[in-house]
């Protein structure tokens, strides 16, 4: 590898850390916010999932789309999403990236590509053919990427929007984010073939399996996916295999997989897998950075004004 590639892999690396981190903290930072109640509603929280947000992203421009799940904090802050607006939204403040209407499950800004993220389960499934057949007819050259969970692929959704992204060629990266666990139950119990990306293959859409827990292996399985929609060859699907570290819920205590199991996973912890492809001094600076981010986050939403309840029936439509 000459010197040239050698620092854009490296600058890539670093960038990737950075999102991970930052995806990461902000989890753990809007936690403990929300325990001593400073945060409203419920939490569905992304701790462990990050490469693949970040990886997929990471080969995305600003005008491609994605859509999300219940769990979108981390889609939304790969994909662009700004940090205090993200913020501000849990704290439904009117400076929120959805005004305040959204939180946590709705994350959101069309500004940067990321539809509002829908909270029913393979909701973003047909959405996305939408949004691709779109694309497809105005003969642009965007790419939509949707977000799902393995749990997803249970819902006739999957089936309607697999099928029909196949037959239009639509330039869509269907990547499916299987953290083994819809809620409590394991795959196992609900599926007998035990690889989604098995699942593609009988609507003729080419699919991969994923390490979900390297960023670096996401985005390159992303980039050529994304170059393949791109070129107008159709849709892919990912299949990341990664692990949530948290409860499905804040009310989740986890009595449904063992601890063993989680500290297995732990070891291939998405920051340790990238922090061993830089040095201490690096990750510290990206470290840092990534607190001073989320510092401004937490106080511009703490500063932030509520929405004037006069706003609430603006932009609905019948």
């Amino acid at each position: 590898m000459d010197a040239g590639a050698a620092h854009l892999q490296l600058e890539t690396v670093q960038e990737l850390y950075r999102k991970v981190a930052l995806i990461r903290r902000f989890e753990d930072r809007v936690y403990r916010l929300f325990l001593e109640g400073e945060i409203p509603g419920t939490l569905h929280q992304y701790q462990g999932q990050e490469a693949v947000a970040a990886g997929v992203c990471s080969t995305l421009r600003i005008d491609d789309w994605i859509t999300s799940t219940h769990r979108p904090h981390g889609h939304a802050l790969a994909k662009g999403v700004n940090t205090s607006e993200a913020m501000a939204e849990l704290y439904g403040k009117a400076t929120g990236c959805c005004g305040g209407k959204g939180g946590s499950m709705h994350l959101g800004d069309p500004a940067v590509g990321m539809l509002p993220a829908i909270a029913i389960v393979a909701g973003g499934n047909t959405i996305v053919t939408g949004l691709g057949l779109a694309m497809k007819l105005r003969k642009s050259d965007q790419v939509a990427a949707c977000f799902f969970g393995e749990g997803a692929t249970n819902e006739g959704a999957f089936h309607e929007g697999l099928n029909f992204s196949a037959v239009e060629q639509l330039p869509i990266v269907w990547v499916c984010e299987n953290n083994l666990y819809g809620a409590s139950t394991p795959y196992g119990r609900v599926s007998l073939v035990p690889d989604v990306a098995e699942r593609a293959k009988v609507y003729g859409i080419p699919s991969q399996i994923v390490d979900g827990m390297d960023a670096v292996a996401v985005r390159e399985a992303s980039a050529a996916a994304v170059e393949h929609a791109r070129n107008g060859g159709g849709p892919t699907l990912l299949e990341c295999k990664t692990y949530r570290f948290t409860g499905h819920s804040r009310s989740d205590a986890r009595g449904y997989r063992t601890r063993e199991e989680e500290q297995e996973w732990a070891k291939r912890d998405p920051l340790i897998v990238l922090a061993a492809r830089l040095d201490e001094a690096t990750v510290a600076r990206l470290e840092a950075e990534v607190k001073a981010e989320l510092d401004e986050a937490v106080e511009f939403a703490r500063n932030s004004p509520d929405p004037d309840p006069a706003t609430a029936l603006e932009h609905v439509y019948a």
